[in-house]
């Protein structure tokens, strides 16, 4: 297949009204200066301040970047899947907003591919986020990485470049809980990493609250692993198991020593078999509707409210 794009660039925008400038003008001069064809896709998620404004601005001056404005917030991989969605290019970089992935290392990135990879990651060293998340996303993947199976790279984010037959794969996968840097991994192809510089946020704060980031691991545990339901299965057999033998040693040292029943312990052995049977019920319920919970959604991914220079 043909391209008549070398480059997509595709950015997912959520109140970065006063970056777009500066990434514009960036990826411009690295883009020009490596003599291929390129479009900029700018993904406004619903922004409640200018940024969709700024963007048409932006695209009223420069042709090759296109706009998609959502009709509300999606969340940032659902942007993203939009903006892979509308892009034409032969490669696809994903690159967030905020110039903390520094888009010179877009050169890098390129060249690394063109020695044979589909996907090239950009391991970002010496990250300038804050300490405590940090520690927390360290956690995190020390977690998700025992839950799935499969080694993460905490400095591993959604920055790369993906060639169009990974992006097409992505594309088919049509899931509601997006999550691009895992979906990208999961489709395979031959895949290489760089090491690339993180810079701090240009302006602003993070607009990741705890409470976004809380809900993105979850999101992402629960639908790339089955092991938190599989360990819920396993915790009430182990309890069940241990309120039956407890329940026998009781009647049997009733029965043996004659020392008087204790209803009260019997009683709450009771309760705890009950319990552990009750959680091996909802793990053998949960796994079933994990599976049917994936087949049943067929809502669309995101809503484009409207469009410039597409």
């Amino acid at each position: 297949m043909n391209h008549a794009v070398t480059l997509s660039i595709v950015s997912p925008v959520y109140k970065a009204e006063q970056m777009l400038d500066e990434l514009v003008l960036r990826l411009e001069q690295v883009l020009s200066s490596m003599h291929v064809s390129f479009e900029i896709i700018l993904v406004d998620d619903g922004s409640p301040d200018k940024s969709w404004r700024k963007i048409e601005t932006i695209c009223s001056q420069k042709t090759f970047v296109k706009g998609i404005s959502l009709s509300r917030n999606f969340g940032q991989h659902h942007a993203i899947t939009a903006g892979i969605d509308y892009a034409n290019g032969e490669w696809i970089i994903v690159i967030d907003c905020d110039l903390q992935d520094r888009p010179e290392e877009i050169y890098n990135l390129y060249q690394k591919a063109l020695e044979g990879y589909d996907i090239v990651f950009a391991c970002r060293s010496d990250r300038k986020d804050g300490l405590l998340k940090r520690l927390t996303s360290a956690f995190f993947y020390k977690v998700f990485s025992y839950l799935s199976g499969i080694q993460h790279d905490s400095s591993v984010g959604n920055f790369g470049i993906y060639h169009s037959k990974v992006i097409t794969s992505i594309k088919n996968m049509k899931e509601s809980t997006r999550v691009f840097s895992q979906m990208a991994r999961w489709v395979g192809f031959k895949t290489s990493y760089i090491k690339t510089q993180h810079d701090n946020r240009f302006k602003g704060k993070s607009t990741y609250s705890w409470g976004k980031l809380i809900s993105l691991a979850i999101d992402i545990i629960l639908t790339y692993s089955e092991k938190p339901l599989k360990i819920m299965f396993l915790t009430g057999s182990l309890i069940s198991a241990s309120s039956i033998i407890a329940s026998m040693l009781i009647i049997a040292n009733h029965l043996i020593v004659k020392t008087e029943l204790n209803l009260l312990i019997f009683i709450l052995t009771s309760i705890w078999f009950l319990s552990g049977s009750i959680l091996i019920g909802l793990g053998l319920i949960g796994l079933y509707l994990s599976k049917v919970f994936e087949g049943v959604k067929n809502r669309p991914l995101y809503i484009v409210y409207q469009t410039q220079n597409l």
